[in-house]
């Protein structure tokens, strides 16, 4: 059995998670679904229990006790998640209903005051949808054309062919800090400086990062950066765009209506100050609220520990799962290169076939084509199973899941 990890108190940790303290179908429950969401500790419940029962009222609008403390909480948050992130200032945290929302904001702003006839958007084949169909639009509206990076057989960026489609007509490029589907880790420094040496802005899609490693944001070189709570133990409908601040400046509102602009004439208006004059209306104010004390618990246990833990499960389940008659893994073979997804197929099985005989031990894994299609065409198949990991997973839910696994090949022949 692999090390205890000093300082790392794997089951205080999971007894912070009222979710993981459950049956599905008669056996404990084993939640590898976490690259889709990840379930929510205790701390984060409660920080969004005690502004709803306490602080419950609308921002900046109110001059009411009440008002007051849900603004206060409220830009604290924005605060918050600017020094988890290591952004130079809150204004540059844009609050949004996710990563999704943070790549079309981008897209539908900048992109298209900036990205003209002839120009070039780039992206990769490894890319979430949605860091795909804003860029598919704005190239439909604007006449630009989208290039894309392709990936060699490890599912990894074939960055030697970067100056092949990387040049002068490149205006933006969006990249995912990690694959959703593989769990590849992409080099974004790297990347960044040679993006920015032809003259291109880049964005980085982290929804997969922010739970698992620091996004310094500075330290990147980056111009724009997105991640979401709900893969970090906070709530759903809540993320955050980082941008510099000089970026945002420029950039046209991207939603109209209350709060983001400073007056309203017959005519015409003009527009709040940044951040504000991209969040449209009554904003996820506990969400928020969440999002800050996600990051809390993430920095309270320690990002150190945190990669050291997933590396400990992460490399044994490799190892456990190489091991399993007809299973084929896909994405790097190093743990160096790849995060936290397991993504593989077994046999003949289908992946929906896979997920269901599993969940009926308890498993839960995601099966599809995990909103990554272009990645599915790459290793020439329809979906894939996915085992991902975080924090609270064990060793010893990878031997439920390979113990679930020979239920699947006893059904299949495999």
């Amino acid at each position: 059995m692999p090390a205890v990890i000093e300082g790392f108190d794997l089951p205080s940790l999971r007894a912070q998670f009222p979710a993981l303290d459950q049956e599905v179908n008669g056996r404990p429950l084993v939640y590898l679904d976490n690259a889709a969401t990840a379930q929510k500790p205790r701390e984060v419940l409660d920080a969004i229990a005690q502004f709803y029962e306490r602080d419950n009222a609308n921002v900046h609008r109110g001059i009411h006790e009440l008002s007051r403390r849900a603004t206060e909480n409220f830009e604290d948050a924005r605060a918050r998640i600017a020094s988890f992130m290591n952004a130079s200032e809150p204004a540059e945290i844009v609050w949004t209903r996710g990563t999704t929302e943070a790549i079309n904001l981008v897209a539908g702003t900048w992109a298209l005051d900036n990205v003209g006839e002839d120009d070039e958007i780039l992206l990769s084949t490894m890319e979430h949808h949605s860091n795909i169909v804003p860029w598919q639009l704005v190239a439909e509206r604007t006449g630009a054309k989208v290039r894309y990076i392709e990936m060699d057989d490890q599912g990894r960026l074939a960055l030697d062919t970067l100056s092949d489609v990387l040049g002068e007509r490149t205006k933006i490029v969006s990249l995912g800090h990690i694959s959703n589907a593989l769990g590849t880790v992409n080099p974004i420094a790297e990347i960044t400086r040679r993006v920015h040496d032809v003259g291109a802005l880049i964005m980085i899609d982290g929804a997969q990062a922010g739970p698992h490693r620091p996004v310094d944001v500075q330290e990147l070189g980056c111009d724009f950066y997105a991640i979401s709570g709900h893969k970090m133990c906070g709530p759903t409908g809540i993320g955050v765009l980082w941008a510099r601040r000089e970026l945002l400046e420029e950039m046209s509102p991207y939603q109209g209506g209350g709060e983001m602009i400073r007056i309203v004439e017959r005519d015409g208006s003009t527009w709040a100050e940044v951040p504000h004059k991209f969040e449209a209306g009554t904003p996820n104010i506990a969400g928020a609220v969440g999002m800050a004390a996600a990051a809390d618990f993430l920095e309270g246990v320690g990002f150190d520990l945190i990669a050291e833990h997933e590396r400990t499960v992460v490399g044994y389940a490799m190892e456990q799962l190489s091991q399993v008659p007809g299973l084929r893994i896909y994405g790097p073979d190093s743990l160096d290169e790849r995060s936290g997804v397991i993504s593989f197929t077994l046999g003949d099985a289908h992946p929906h076939d896979i997920s269901t005989i599993l969940d009926s031990e308890g498993v839960a894994v995601r099966a599809g084509h995990h909103c990554a299609q272009l990645v599915m065409r790459h290793f020439d198949v329809a979906a894939t199973a996915r085992a991902s990991f975080y924090l609270y997973n064990t060793t010893d839910e990878v031997d439920r899941l390979v113990e679930a696994l020979d239920t699947v090949r006893g059904i299949f022949a495999v």
